[in-house]
């Protein structure tokens, strides 16, 4: 008798369980329900911060050839820089040696 008793409890445990929520669907549905709305946010904020990067390495893109001017114009300016002062050093050795 105790173990019918024992018995009728799991299966009663086991039925409650099991039981469906008021959308009609069972603890594994909603499980499988939620894992897919979770799985469907993860893959939009992927999407989102992809879009982004893209659009960082756009404009990377579009400003690499005013920074490469930039870059030749400083490096022009400190070539005529050190070519003044070499002259400057070739005179003054010239001097020193009179």
């Amino acid at each position: 008798m105790k173990r019918i008793a024992v018995i009728s409890l799991m299966l009663a445990a086991s039925l409650a369980a099991c039981k469906q929520s008021n959308d009609g669907m069972g603890p594994a549905q909603q499980a499988g329900k939620t894992l897919d709305e979770v799985s469907a946010k993860a893959a939009d904020k992927v999407k989102e911060e992809v879009g982004k990067a893209d659009a960082a390495a756009a404009d990377a893109r579009a400003k690499a050839p005013e920074a490469v001017e930039q870059a030749k114009r400083n490096l022009d300016k400190v070539t005529d820089k050190v070519g003044q002062k070499v002259e400057e050093a070739g005179q003054k050795m010239r001097q020193d040696a009179k």
